[in-house]
């Protein structure tokens, strides 16, 4: 027949519990087997109690007492972090690199550094596009369907058979059809780009 292991009954008493002392529990003789902290403020600070005492205590026990609802807030945000300080990333910013303490034989972080500041501005109108956008009175940043839009509303009227035939109507046309054709091959570019990277 197999044994099984032995193990503590929940219920066990603490083997760190002081030898021969009583419950602390006033008029109570039985032993303090049973630790129970004495207030948030002092975790590692105990009672000792029998087992009696320290289940009515455990049942009484309140940890958020006498809290308002933006301490439990705050207590519950610490919890999360194991009581450890924490920040938002980067808020530390360039002075989270302390360049005497960081070893960087091969330059590997300078570079990356580097390169996270020669990144273009998104928003910031690419030379080249400047006359297109200019030409379609659009502003950077824009979409393709946006263009095409603005392309089709332009065409139909300066399309010179809607001007009678003007030559001032042909010439504007062909600089709409350039600015179109530039704004469509870069932009249509970003899109390939964007669907298989």
């Amino acid at each position: 027949m197999m044994r099984r292991p032995t193990r503590p009954r929940a219920y066990a008493p603490d083997p760190a519990a002081p030898p021969g002392r009583p419950c602390d529990m006033p008029g109570c003789h039985e032993a303090g087997e049973y630790r129970a902290p004495k207030s948030r403020t002092s975790l590692n600070d105990y009672h000792w109690f029998c087992l009696e005492h320290v289940r009515a205590y455990n049942a009484g026990w309140d940890f958020y007492k006498g809290m308002s609802p933006a301490e439990v807030e705050a207590q519950l945000r610490a919890d999360t972090s194991w009581q450890r300080p924490t920040w938002p990333i980067g808020s530390l910013g360039h002075t989270a690199w302390d360049e005497d303490v960081l070893r960087d034989p091969l330059h590997i972080l300078a570079a990356a550094r580097m390169k996270g500041t020669q990144r273009p501005d998104p928003h910031q109108t690419p030379a080249e596009l400047r006359g297109p956008l200019a030409t379609l009175g659009l502003s950077w940043p824009t979409t393709l369907d946006a263009v095409k839009t603005r392309y089709k509303e332009l065409a139909k009227r300066h399309h010179p058979d809607a001007n009678g035939g003007s030559r001032d109507a042909e010439e504007r046309l062909k600089t709409i059809n350039l600015a179109y054709a530039a704004l469509r091959s870069r932009l249509g570019n970003e899109v390939r780009v964007a669907a298989t990277g």
